[in-house]
């Protein structure tokens, strides 16, 4: 299998919400922070050290850090800081690409006679943003994405680590088996009841047989990742293959109408980030987490794409009404949705005014009014007076 020899990049900012409000106000520098009230949005490293983490209940957060600071999210602030920072990428380089509001790949093999060695390009990326935007960065370097990325979770926070090519293996190996992408919690477990905790542990079975343990899929791509086998190049202006949005609900017991008012705010996020960015979507897909931490998803396709709020808000509500009973036992902590087999979406976008019975005709009408007044403008009856939660802010779709 080829593997790409240039230098690639993984660039993340440390902690980022919470590193924005340490920045933006000195009283918070050095201080355990917490974004967010009910449920943790970020935390900064002094919070995290004593166990506090993205997408917990914000009671049980305190308890483990009673000293820390709350202070509630500013979304404008974040979205303009990582403008900010993708700029300082593009100068770096123009092959960039996005995987979040906070974090991307870089190819700067291009740069080698002009800048330096790739040490010295990422040294200088670190140093422009902490100049230009005053945010730490973490960066791995490595000849393969999964590698960089690998590196730059090993380095953090506010760290460069530069894997050199002929001692790949000898950096990967040691490695608890977490470190591999798609190995979470169940897959972890599986591994671990087998004696296999390293990466170098995985290494050394045959693909076959980590195919029968975890299936073809997980086991090929898991033997490959040990092996630090990944080809994938660095690609500018990829598209998402999915659109979504999903609502940490902490412990609160949640009622049917909670449940589907959260359902019908998400599906109005997601469904009109589809029709602005000219796709449609065959296959609906529900997520759920529960107070078990166990997880779940439902999906449904659909026999044709689309883009319609109300009949992709249907398909949702009937994968929700399918696994009430798993939230009646177990609880719910997060609701999620995801708008995947996406396509492109040739139809012409229609104007005010607009005939009522057109297909799609009044999510183009609430669109526009959302454009021109802003997105809280207009809202369903049933989410008057109810927390919809946050609109996080996205890399273009």
């Amino acid at each position: 299998m080829f593997v790409s020899t240039t230098p690639i990049l993984h660039a993340d900012l440390d902690a980022f919400y919470a590193s924005v409000e340490q920045r933006d106000d000195p009283r918070l520098r050095g201080r355990p922070v917490i974004v967010g009230g009910g449920v943790v949005l970020a935390a900064s490293y002094e919070a995290k050290r004593l166990g506090v983490r993205t997408a917990m209940g914000g009671a049980r957060a305190l308890r483990l850090c009673p000293h820390a600071i709350v202070v509630p999210p500013r979304m404008e602030a974040y979205s303009a800081a990582s403008k900010a920072v993708f700029e300082v990428f593009r100068d770096t380089t123009p092959l960039v690409e996005g995987i979040s509001i906070d974090e991307a790949f870089l190819d700067v093999g291009g740069l080698g006679r002009i800048v330096g060695p790739p040490e010295l390009i990422a040294a200088q990326l670190r140093a422009k943003v902490l100049e230009r935007v005053g945010l730490p960065i973490t960066v791995g370097v490595a000849r393969t994405k999964f590698l960089a990325k690998v590196a730059s979770g090993v380095a953090k926070p506010d760290g460069l680590l530069v894997v050199p090519a002929d001692r790949e293996l000898e950096f990967l190996h040691p490695l608890p088996v977490e470190r591999l992408w798609g190995v979470g919690e169940v897959t972890a477990a599986k591994l671990h009841d087998r004696g296999i905790h390293t990466v170098g542990h995985v290494a050394g079975l045959g693909e076959s047989v980590l195919v029968a343990m975890l299936g073809t899929g997980a086991g090929r791509h898991l033997h490959a990742l040990a092996h630090n086998r990944d080809p994938r190049p660095v690609q500018v202006g990829r598209r998402r293959r999915s659109i979504g949005s999903q609502r940490a609900l902490g412990r609160k017991p949640r009622t049917p109408d909670d449940l589907d008012a959260i359902l019908a705010s998400l599906i109005d996020r997601t469904s009109r980030r589809l029709r602005s960015a000219h796709r449609g979507c065959r296959t609906v897909v529900l997520r759920l987490r529960f107070a078990d931490f166990t997880r779940a998803t439902r999906s449904h396709t659909l026999p044709h794409p689309t883009d319609d709020t109300e009949v992709l808000l249907t398909t949702a509500r009937l994968l929700l009404a399918a696994a009430m009973p798993l939230i009646t036992s177990r609880g719910i902590t997060l609701l999620g949705v995801s708008l995947a087999n996406l396509g492109n979406d040739d139809a012409i976008q229609l104007m005010l005014p607009f005939d009522e019975h057109e297909p799609g005709a009044l999510d183009t009408a609430l669109d526009h009014v959302r454009d021109r007044f802003g997105t809280s403008a207009v809202t369903r009856a049933a989410l008057l007076g109810r927390d919809t939660g946050f609109s996080v802010p996205l890399l273009p779709d």
